[in-house]
């Protein structure tokens, strides 16, 4: 049972494969990167919301970089003691949301319009790091595990978006980080856009996660 001063730290993973999504373009799919970024901003408004000591965080994993979305290059706009989030004064912000939320959800954005427009492909890669991306959100949870209060504890998930398929040259790198997560008691999920993710089932199973393939985009 979590007490008072848990943290729950929620960090998100978003598959932005430019090949994928613009494939999805080109298929004039109704599920579009927008779409999905929108969700995933829901998502982490709703966890923020639940309780004042929940953290969050959101990495983009691209073909040729992975990149902190939030907390960016601003740093935390929603602060450090679990946000004040009850307690903001959520008049004049958009669509009835608290006014940092709003700016936490306009810095994803702008961060995710800056990757996927500066970023070209580069010879022949296609393939999504995501290794690499879960192996820079383990580091980020051992920061932040680090930096609180002694005698405090921290829960920890990681949750997967995933849209292009598995790479198979990724298969070590990914599996040292599957088990590097179940050392530090990090629950991996995984919610799968397109094709059914081996590597991804793995990391729940072994993990202690929850594992999705989305039956529908467009639902």
């Amino acid at each position: 049972m979590a007490t008072d001063d848990e943290l729950n730290l929620l960090v998100i993973v978003v598959d932005v494969n430019p090949l994928w999504w613009g494939k999805q373009a080109l298929e004039q799919s109704e599920f579009t990167l927008s779409k999905c970024i929108d969700a995933v901003m829901v998502m982490g408004n709703s966890h923020l919301f639940m309780s004042r000591n929940n953290r969050l965080a959101v990495i983009a994993s691209h073909i040729q970089e992975s990149r902190f979305l939030y907390p960016g290059k601003y740093g935390d706009v929603l602060g450090d003691a679990g946000n004040g989030l009850i307690e903001s004064n959520c008049s004049g912000s958009k669509d009835g949301k608290y006014e940092l939320l709003t700016v936490a959800n306009e810095v994803i954005m702008e961060e995710v319009k800056d990757l996927m427009t500066k970023k070209e492909t580069i010879g022949q890669q296609t393939e999504t790091l995501l290794a690499g991306t879960l192996a820079k959100a383990l580091c980020y949870i051992h920061r932040i595990n680090k930096e609180m209060k002694a005698g405090q504890e921290m829960k920890s998930k990681i949750l997967v978006i995933k849209a292009a398929e598995d790479s198979a040259l990724q298969y070590m790198n990914f599996m040292n980080v599957i088990f590097a997560a179940q050392k530090q008691n990090v629950l991996i999920d995984a919610c799968v856009l397109d094709s059914e993710s081996g590597l991804l089932q793995q990391a729940c199973d072994i993990t202690g996660g929850i594992y999705l393939k989305v039956p529908q985009m467009t639902s």
